[in-house]
């Protein structure tokens, strides 16, 4: 699976906001047959900064992300609202599920 994590700033006046802005890019991602995961997060160290973790079935399903309509419109629609270019980091991993962290299991 390909497994990306992104950080996004929107600048200040839109902080608040950035989940209603980013709403409907988020929900047709999450429609896509090889989105595994597409989740967003803030950060609690820097409040003004959201997290995106997602994940594709495969190369063919991040292929069909970013040929997408919705991401073409996304590419175009939420850079105005970001303060700064965001941050990637893009990798591959085995599996498409998330597994246990062993370490902290919970009996």
């Amino acid at each position: 699976m390909i497994v990306i994590t992104a950080k996004f700033r929107p600048k200040p006046e839109f902080v608040e906001q950035w989940p209603e802005i980013s709403r409907a890019f988020t929900e047709a991602t999450r429609a896509e047959p090889g989105c595994l995961w597409f989740e967003w997060s803030r950060s609690l160290r820097e409040p003004g900064e959201y997290v995106l973790i997602e994940a594709f079935r495969d190369d063919d399903a991040g292929a069909a992300h970013v040929q997408s309509q919705h991401f073409h419109t996304a590419r175009a629609e939420l850079p105005p609202y970001l303060s700064a270019t965001p941050l990637i980091i893009n990798t591959k991993a085995e599996g498409t599920e998330w597994s246990e962290l062993g370490e902290l299991a919970v009996e």
